[in-house]
């Protein structure tokens, strides 16, 4: 049915559009998260659009939380920090590196004029982070980028309990005859939201 977004429109992101939903309740099992991955890539075949005209994006906020510990802005004195940090990373699309850059640092100013203050991180911190979002942008394979995830994540308890979720979405998912060019890894995958603690996922049109 229709909903309505409650933040600023954009080219393609209009007040209203239609939403519907597939749900997975009472397991912690990362195969429900592997499912559903593989449902929207079936679903979105089914509205029309080609297989090679999308790609399902796949990453985990638990890597990204070891991430932000090797990257010296770990504890609960960082929470909203780390939430900047996540949304800034969340919006590498539509801004690109530069943009996402202004912030991690000190803050942007749009097109429109408004400021939208940044993360305060220092210049070896936003490089720390910018080089992790590009490790499996583009062409990398599911392994390649998994073995970039375990480095980047500095050994951090949390961070290789992430990488070890997305070898399991991975292997479940290849299993099933759905290859990389359909579900992938990929490190920009962000979600914007707090309430996201484990895998993440996205469908992103290629064409």
């Amino acid at each position: 049915g229709p909903v309505w977004r409650n933040e600023k429109p954009g080219p393609g992101r209009f007040r209203q559009f239609t939403q519907f939903d597939a749900d997975t309740v009472g397991t912690e099992s990362v195969a429900a998260d592997a499912e559903i991955c593989m449902l929207a890539a079936d679903t979105i075949e089914k509205l029309g659009i080609p297989r090679g005209d999308f790609r399902i994006k796949v990453s985990n906020r638990k890597v990204l939380d070891g991430l932000m510990e090797a990257a010296g802005i770990g504890g609960a004195d960082k929470v909203h920090q780390r939430l900047v940090v996540l949304r800034s990373i969340d919006k590498l699309d539509k801004l690109g590196p530069e943009g996402v850059r202004l912030l991690l640092g000190e803050g942007r100013r749009d097109e429109s004029g408004d400021f939208t203050k940044g993360a305060g991180l220092g210049a070896s911190q936003i490089d720390t982070i910018l080089a992790f979002t590009g490790a499996g942008a583009g062409g990398n394979s599911n392994a390649a980028t998994l073995d970039g995830f375990a480095k980047a994540v500095g050994g951090t308890a949390i961070g290789a309990q992430g990488v070890a979720e997305l070898r399991q979405i991975a292997e479940m998912t290849a299993a099933a005859g759905y290859d990389e060019a359909r579900v992938f890894i990929d490190p920009s995958c962000v979600r914007g939201l707090e309430y996201y603690t484990g895998p993440v996922f996205e469908a992103e049109l290629t064409f």
